[in-house]
């Protein structure tokens, strides 16, 4: 049976097309399938085709924009201690930064991740978090 019949979909992409959707895959932890999967999925929401000024208004689409557009999955992690908190302090260092969250009044956890993870999950005071504990690390995690 062809491909085609078998549902499967395939075109061809330059160079840096593949690439920034390689990259968005490892930013994402998705494979190509899940990310191009959400994307067909999201075309259901625009009911008319867009005009075209729209066309030329959305040639140049941020990777952010794509991001945005793309629900993320909820957080599924395989270490077993995992405590909610609230982020009540993050010192930003050249490349590391300090987190502390407050489990509950007067209990707090730090924990020292990289500035890029800080900035990723884009912690701050006030916002939850979660420490996710396995074995002696303390890794950030957010919603």
């Amino acid at each position: 049976m062809p491909r085609k019949e078998q549902g499967w979909v395939t075109f061809q992409t330059s160079e840096e097309e593949r690439k920034i959707l390689e990259e968005f895959c490892e930013h994402s932890q998705r494979t190509k399938t899940e990310i191009l999967r959400e994307l067909v999925r999201s075309l259901n929401q625009h009911s008319l085709p867009p005009t075209q000024q729209e066309k030329q208004e959305d040639v140049y689409i941020q990777k952010s924009d794509i991001e945005s557009s793309i629900q993320k999955k909820s957080l599924k992690v395989s270490s077993r201690n995992i405590l909610k908190g609230v982020i009540k302090r993050v010192v930003y260092g050249a490349v590391n930064s300090e987190v502390t969250l407050e489990i509950i009044h007067k209990v707090e956890l730090t924990s020292i991740i990289t500035r890029a993870s800080a900035e990723e999950l884009e912690l701050s005071e006030g916002k939850e978090a979660y420490a996710v504990i396995k074995s002696n690390d303390i890794v950030i995690a957010r919603e």
